[in-house]
């Protein structure tokens, strides 16, 4: 597979929607994952992310223009003992609360569906960072409707053991701007990933659509040490 520029990828698509990068760091040390969220209408332009014990959440920003939480209000990002689940939903607690039973990444998944927002259907993306002792592996997942047809649900559950170091995968919800939004087709895709967190950060933030991007979270896990450094950006502010 071509390995593709993340950054010129995302400057030529207005609207990628929701997306997860998973992979390691160009000199091996880190486990690193990236989840950034847009947004179109008032609703969702309105949130922010913020740090938990574990992870993240989507916020409204300002509580008075919350119209709807349902499908944007969630958990994108949970720790579960030597996994970091991260996801464009709901199923984050899904996949965390099975998985804690015994259940694998993909059980947990067929549970769930794509998201129920006609007519976009838009899938639901997922990951899954398993750091062991000597060991790195990741998982990542689309269920999406069938050509748009909500009557049938595809899963698709891409794996990747001992990643190559500087090599990470890009999945996302939209080909681009649509009505219907048109959903992500083909395998995750291949992108470098670099050493410094901030420098990873800041260019994939400033390679998101001015008008569309709303929050950015980046997570580098060192491998040996199993610390981890985030960054989070929020393209709304408090004054």
């Amino acid at each position: 597979m071509k390995t593709i520029d993340i950054y010129e990828e995302l400057k030529s698509n207005p609207y990628p929607g929701r997306g997860i990068i998973i992979g390691k760091s160009a000199d091996g040390k880190n486990a690193v994952t990236a989840y950034f969220i847009m947004g179109r209408s008032i609703n969702s332009r309105n949130r922010v992310f913020t740090q938990t014990s574990d992870g993240i959440k989507t916020e409204a920003f300002d509580p008075t223009l919350l119209t709807d939480p349902h499908l944007i209000i969630y958990s994108p990002v949970r720790v579960l003992g030597n996994k970091t689940i991260v996801t464009n939903g709901d199923q984050t607690d899904t996949i965390y609360e099975l998985m804690d039973k015994q259940q694998t990444f993909e059980q947990a998944l067929r549970t769930r569906e794509f998201e129920d927002d006609a007519p976009n259907y838009t899938p639901r993306i997922s990951g899954i960072m398993h750091i062991e002792e000597d060991t790195y592996n990741y998982a990542m997942s689309i269920l999406k409707s069938a050509s748009g047809n909500p009557d049938s649900c595809e899963r698709f559950t891409y794996s990747y053991t001992n990643p190559i170091n500087g090599e990470g995968r890009f999945i996302h919800t939209y080909m681009g701007d649509g009505d219907p939004l048109p959903s992500f087709e083909g395998e995750p895709k291949k992108i470098s990933v670099p050493n410094d967190i901030n420098e990873f950060s800041n260019a994939l933030w400033n390679s998101l659509n001015e008008d569309n991007k709303v929050s950015l979270f980046v997570r580098y896990i060192d491998l040996k040490t199993k610390k981890y450094e985030t960054v989070i950006i929020n393209k709304n502010k408090k004054q």
